[in-house]
């Protein structure tokens, strides 16, 4: 059975993660897999030395308590985690009765935790910004930037908060991972009878015939799709149809062409799940 993998911690995205991925399950007749994952400072159990120059009797003193201190927090940092992901179950069940959900607490780095599991998903949920985030206006958590560069599977990005989902905007330039991210939804049973918009940026008729050729596939696997050309940067250009459009849900495709490929995570993806106050499904 296809599984999806939901990512969870103690963020402001944490509830609406839960309620992507059960809207996800509830689609595709999914499982799901909560993770969280306790970094190595949340559970380490060997103290920091501040003991300095300290006699000996008052540095093993010192010592002692450090390593009582250490080992209490390991345990409540487990109690809270488990207490997390027993909350984030509770929330998907009640949202999809027939999911099955799993729970898994991991110790560690969170690439590595995701690396174990992902095979088995065929698609990572998470937030657009983690609990240690900083959430000034533009900023991305790390982990997000980490888990989309390593990640073989489709990632679906959280908004802050969830609504349900009825209309999609494609963004489609023609690169390998736009052409992925039609096929997608073109065929995935997650955008099964929702209505499609593709964009492309440009003007001509190259790029009218690019968006119509791209819809007309849509429409081939039974998607009621239309398609619009839009002039400008692709990052303003996208951003500005996407609001106007009052999609629910935006798929694109990871890397786009040229200078697009500039960073390791395309540079108009990474403005749009900056911008974008709906989720963004990116394929690689």
């Amino acid at each position: 059975m296809r599984t999806i993998l939901a990512l969870v911690d103690g963020s402001l995205y944490a509830g609406s993660v839960c309620d992507l991925a059960a809207w996800a399950a509830a689609r595709t007749a999914s499982t799901v897999t909560l993770l969280h994952v306790l970094g190595r400072r949340e559970t380490a159990t060997t103290p920091i030395d501040l003991s300095g120059s300290l006699r000996a009797d008052a540095r093993e003193a010192l010592l002692a308590e450090l390593a009582a201190n250490d080992e209490s927090r390991a345990r409540l940092a487990q109690k809270r985690g488990r207490l997390l992901l027993d909350d984030a179950r509770a929330r998907i069940e009640k949202a999809a009765a027939a999911t099955g959900v799993e729970a898994k607490l991991r110790h560690g780095d969170l690439l590595d935790a995701v690396a174990e599991l992902e095979p088995e998903a065929a698609l990572v949920v998470v937030g657009k910004r983690g609990e240690a985030a900083d959430f000034a206006k533009g900023h991305l958590g790390s982990n997000l930037e980490r888990i989309v560069r390593a990640s073989t599977r489709p990632v679906l990005v959280a908004a802050r908060a969830f609504r349900p989902i009825a209309k999609v905007v494609l963004a489609y330039d023609a690169s390998p991972s736009a052409e992925r991210a039609l096929d997608l939804a073109s065929h995935d049973p997650m955008t099964n009878g929702l209505a499609v918009e593709v964009i492309t940026v440009g003007d001509g008729e190259a790029a009218r015939t690019r968006v119509e050729a791209a819809a007309e596939r849509l429409r081939a696997a039974g998607r009621a799709a239309t398609g619009r050309v839009v002039a400008g940067e692709p990052e303003e250009a996208i951003g500005a149809a996407v609001e106007a459009s009052e999609a629910d849900l935006l798929v694109m495709g990871a890397f786009g062409h040229g200078r697009l490929r500039a960073l390791v995570v395309g540079s108009t993806t990474t403005a749009m799940v900056r911008r974008c106050r709906i989720p963004v499904l990116m394929v690689r």
